[in-house]
């Protein structure tokens, strides 16, 4: 069965202390295909693929129901200056 947004949220913020959060459906409504923006402290001093390793981990289960998942991972301070180059 195809995971929601809302599954998503849930897992991601019992996972992880966000600062900010957006998730899209990018397969029109039936959940087979997600991207998220998350923003968090927890990603201080860790590199871009140990990122991505924690947020995989955390939603190994709503992942294994999709058919593909992108993400973009940043610290608040990143953030801010990813937000201020307009990108």
């Amino acid at each position: 069965m195809p995971t929601t947004c809302e599954a998503l949220e849930e897992a991601i913020r019992k996972s992880f202390q966000v600062s900010h959060l957006e998730i899209e459906d990018q397969s029109s409504g039936c959940g087979a295909s997600y991207a998220i923006v998350l923003v968090s402290e927890d990603f201080e001093g860790k590199p871009s693929l140990a990122r991505h390793r924690m947020v995989n981990e955390a939603l190994k289960e709503q992942i294994s129901q999709m058919h593909a998942f992108s993400q973009k991972t940043f610290t608040p301070k990143q953030y801010e200056a990813y937000l201020a180059k307009g990108s």
